[in-house]
């Protein structure tokens, strides 16, 4: 009796995790290097860091960003390299772990809780080159390289 209460507890925690959009079959820290190669690869450590702050800052407020980093970072119009008319899609999805190492090891910091939060709880940026309708209703928090960081 108790086996089987102990089996249904288990399939229902599964089916909730995957419910809430974590899929444990993919690796998380692989859509998360590959968001950071895709927004920040041209902006050097810090700012490949501060995106992937981001990105973690999004997964811990969960709700509507998502549960997830897969959730986060696919979900539509978010990070623009995910867009399939982005021409960084294609970069993003060839791009091997040799090409993406930086990026993975800033990514498993992150998963893992180690890497600094430099972007003072940002949930959102942009390019300096834009100014998105959205950002005169938050607070900026830095401009870090060529993209500013908001709450």
């Amino acid at each position: 009796m108790l086996r089987t209460f102990l089996i249904i507890g288990a399939v229902y925690i599964g089916y909730r995790l995957l419910k809430k959009g974590y899929d444990m079959t993919e690796d998380q820290a692989d859509y998360l290097a590959r968001t950071i190669y895709g927004e920040a690869r041209g902006e050097g450590i810090k700012g490949m860091q501060a995106v992937a702050n981001v990105i973690m800052n999004r997964v811990k407020a969960g709700g509507w960003y998502g549960a997830s980093v897969k959730d986060v970072v696919l979900k539509p119009y978010q990070f623009s390299c995910w867009n399939t008319d982005d021409p960084n899609r294609a970069k993003i999805i060839a791009a091997t772990p040799a090409q993406l190492a930086t990026e993975l090891n800033i990514a498993k910091q992150a998963i893992a809780g180690t890497l600094q939060d430099i972007t003072g709880g940002a949930t959102h940026y942009h390019a300096k080159s834009v100014m998105p309708y959205w950002a005169a209703s938050m607070t900026k928090t830095v401009t870090i390289g060529n993209h500013v960081f908001y709450v």
